[in-house]
């Protein structure tokens, strides 16, 4: 069960540390790895303390409730407390000199919080813990990979590229937070409808949702591995 909840965030992790042309020390990817899973707890208190507050319903009943408890009560948190740590991870870090680490970095976070909460989803259904496995590694995993790749290609937009206005800056958490509201608001929100024609339109906003996703990382990627081949 630990492995099946860990293994598709280190593969992915693999993923993008073969892509990076200069590689980082793998004690700064574990390093991240293990923030990542701070992140998590973290990202679970906060979000137990916006339900306290009345501010979401973590069992939505309407469409727009449902909408609101993806962005308000998942995506803001988790995105915000994984951007705190990956300040805290490169902040003194002299390895981060390359367009690509933005990503590296983001990534070994991003697949640290997604291990953590997928340890959490599989021995909470340990009934059916092969089922929520495989669809959390062909789902949710790859799904914060995604998160983290965007959160990473806009970090390094300002911290190696300069860009330093409001509006750039404001890029590395709005973005992110944006496509996992997105994610979490079909699931969420399509969860409040009743089963029939609806059902079959989220599950293709769903389908879409993960292959728009899949084909920004494969264009953030190749994107920043090309400026990390010119010149200085």
């Amino acid at each position: 069960m630990l492995l099946s909840a860990v293994l598709p965030a280190v593969i992915l992790i693999y993923y993008i540390y073969r892509r990076d042309t200069v590689k980082e020390p793998t004690a700064q990817l574990i390093k991240g790895f293990g923030l990542g899973m701070l992140s998590g707890l973290l990202a679970g208190l906060l979000e137990g303390i916006i339900g306290g507050l009345g501010l979401v319903e973590y069992e939505p009943q309407t469409f727009f409730s449902g909408l609101n408890t993806a962005f308000v009560g998942a995506a803001l948190p988790e995105e915000l407390v994984k951007l705190c740590m990956l300040w805290l991870l490169v902040r003194r870090n002299r390895w981060f000199d390359e367009w690509m680490d933005g990503v590296v970095y983001a990534v070994s976070i991003g697949m640290g919080f997604a291990a953590i909460e997928n340890v959490g989803y599989i021995f909470s259904f340990a009934d059916d813990w092969q089922n929520v496995a495989l669809m959390r590694g062909i789902t949710a995993v790859p799904a914060h990979f995604a998160f983290a790749v965007i959160m990473g290609f806009f970090f390094s937009l300002v911290r190696i590229g300069g860009r330093h206005t409001g509006r750039d800056r404001m890029m590395v958490l709005v973005v992110p937070v944006l496509a996992h509201g997105a994610y979490d608001g079909i699931l969420m929100a399509g969860g409040t409808l009743p089963d029939g024609l609806m059902s079959v339109v989220f599950s293709l906003l769903f389908i879409g949702l993960l292959i728009w996703l899949v084909r920004v990382c494969r264009r953030y990627i190749r994107t920043l591995r090309a400026f990390d081949t010119m010149p200085r």
